[in-house]
């Protein structure tokens, strides 16, 4: 094993890829010379050139559409849009047309394009670039939607991505951005559609993913001293979503809190505590929790972003509310 930043290992999975595939370009604004907004592409055009590393106009809509058309004959394109909340801007080519492709060809056309894009939650971006809008894209039929936590899963995730046939949105959390992690020295992609559970327990099942997990991991960590043995599940992937694994736990502790940055209504948490009471009711010992963010715009003030999104006491208090404080002590 080895330790990478998540920037990265997301850099690395890139480079091994395009080294492995020809057919693998990588297009958007800054992603050549400049080595990117965030340098998730630094080094990248020197080593494989204006051809297959270019950078574009700002046009989230033209650089989707390309991506599309470009994957449709032949290429896997990696297409990156600084920002998950510029996907309305891309909407109409990602929504109408390359999630779509494949269904209305027959099967005649694939597109093997991956739109790598950044969420901006907790770091001060403000209601244009911290909002999290994945369920969104979750909500598609033919996209699939894998959001990692962690370095290993960055790299694993995204060369899976990579490879498959279908356009996968592939978020980052630029709150998770310079965070450390080991990483398989070895090739390991990490398969779309399965969940982790980086932590056992079994007093209550806490499901998250992308820039939240590592609250919920450290709210499971501060359960202890309170008797209660959380378990967290880490999704990686919302669309295919692991049902089972969901299922699962829950069968498990009998106890589920959902945790997400995007704002309450409609969100992932919702899905999943329709999925729990359909198919897990029975299992239940209390209701369904979720810990999200507030339903308003994302203030700018560090001060108000801290109460805006949900954090790690949030979870906690979530938890014991679940269990019981009788239970806790």
């Amino acid at each position: 094993m080895k330790e990478l930043k998540y920037w990265r290992a997301i850099n690395e999975a890139m480079a091994e890829e395009m080294e492995r595939d020809e057919s693998v370009v990588l297009i958007g604004e800054d992603v050549g010379r400049p080595g990117g907004p965030y340098i998730a592409t630094k080094g990248l055009y020197d080593r494989f050139g204006p051809t297959r590393v270019r950078d574009t106009p700002i046009s989230e809509s033209t650089l989707i559409g390309l991506a599309t058309g470009g994957s449709m004959v032949g290429l896997r394109v990696i297409v990156e849009i600084m920002f998950l909340d510029f996907l309305t801007l891309a909407a109409d080519q990602l929504v109408n047309h390359a999630a779509k492709v494949r269904s209305v060809s027959g099967g005649a056309f694939e597109v093997p394009m991956v739109m790598r894009t950044m969420c901006g939650a907790g770091k001060n971006t403000g209601p244009q670039h911290g909002q999290s809008l994945e369920s969104w894209v979750a909500h598609i039929p033919g996209l699939k939607v894998v959001w990692p936590s962690n370095p290993a899963d960055a790299k694993g995730l995204l060369k899976a991505a990579v490879r498959d046939p279908n356009p996968v949105v592939f978020i980052e959390s630029l709150q998770l951005w310079a965070s450390r992690g080991e990483v398989p020295e070895e090739e390991t992609l990490v398969p779309i559609g399965a969940a982790a559970v980086p932590r056992e327990g079994g007093d209550v099942t806490i499901v998250s993913w992308g820039g939240a997990t590592p609250r919920a991991l450290e709210a499971a960590e501060a359960l202890d001293s309170r008797g209660v043995d959380a378990e967290v599940v880490d999704l990686r992937s919302l669309a295919p979503l692991d049902e089972e694994t969901i299922l699962g736990s829950v069968a498990k502790t009998g106890r589920l809190v959902v945790v997400h940055d995007a704002v309450r209504p409609f969100g992932g948490g919702a899905e999943i505590a329709a999925l729990v009471a359909e198919r897990r009711f029975d299992h239940l010992k209390a209701p369904v929790r979720r810990v999200t963010s507030q339903f308003a715009p994302v203030p700018f003030p560090p001060q108000l972003e801290d109460a805006y999104y949900p954090g790690t006491n949030d979870v906690v208090d979530a938890c014991l509310a679940s269990v019981g404080e009788a239970a806790a002590r």
